[in-house]
């Protein structure tokens, strides 16, 4: 496989504390990548470097292709009282003239059609034009994955995007991410908190502690030992 995403001597500190200390991976595409580790361990840090909402201080990140990394977050971000294909079309603002992005009714037939598809693709095309409120959590998480396909991009992040869900909902959305990977080619990177998802959707688990990677196996190796070792008791608060 090509690798999608490469990260290398990834080093960020907030003020005295180092968060982030010499971080290398990478994700290829075709493959979904788990970063697993206690709170304060640097991987959702790791993850807002990449895609540029966090400057490091040092370290490269390169992305194959001629697009950025699109990101999924923990808090959904949706306009609530906006149609659910409006939401995904705003994935595809970038792209167009300032004049053209700031209403829905400027937006040109060719990004409604590709938000359309998007949403076939994550299951939820008959909501399309239901407002975003009416959505349940799952649902919302899958509309935020829509939007993040609705850029383009070929390396898909996403921070933490079912620890806000119910099982069911959490499994339905771990299983979207590894058919992007799996089935459509994207190079797919994801914080968790939790191993066994971990375990049944990823193809790799990346361990952080005191923000160094310290595991970096195939997701069936990972073995209870492992996860004691990455849940130490003495971190602090999130970076």
């Amino acid at each position: 496989m090509d690798t999608a995403l490469s990260v290398k001597g990834l080093r960020k500190s907030f003020g005295d504390r180092t968060v982030l200390n010499g971080v290398d991976f990478r994700v290829d595409s075709g493959e979904l990548v788990v970063l697993l580790g206690a709170n304060g361990s640097g991987k959702s840090t790791a993850l807002r470097c990449v895609v540029g909402l966090t400057k490091p201080d040092a370290g490269e990140v390169k992305i194959a292709g001629k697009t950025s990394a699109a990101m999924v977050f923990q808090q959904i971000h949706l306009v609530r009282r906006r149609s659910v294909i409006d939401n995904v079309c705003a994935g595809g603002l970038a792209g167009l003239p300032l004049s053209r992005s700031l209403a829905p009714v400027l937006f040109p037939k060719e990004l409604k059609e590709r938000a359309m598809s998007c949403l076939e693709r994550v299951g939820l095309a008959d909501r399309a034009r239901d407002k975003a409120s009416k959505l349940s959590g799952g649902q919302q998480q899958r509309v935020a994955v829509a939007r993040a396909l609705c850029q383009g991009a070929k390396v898909l992040l996403a921070d933490e995007p079912v620890s806000a869900l119910d099982p069911a909902a959490a499994k339905q959305v771990m299983d979207l991410l590894a058919e992007l990977a799996h089935e459509d080619g994207l190079a797919v990177a994801a914080v968790l908190h939790q191993p066994d998802l971990a375990r049944r959707h990823a193809d790799r688990v990346l361990g952080l502690l005191h923000g160094e990677i310290r595991l970096a196996r195939p997701a069936g190796e990972l073995s209870e030992s492992d996860i004691d070792a990455l849940y130490a008791p003495d971190l602090v608060v999130e970076a």
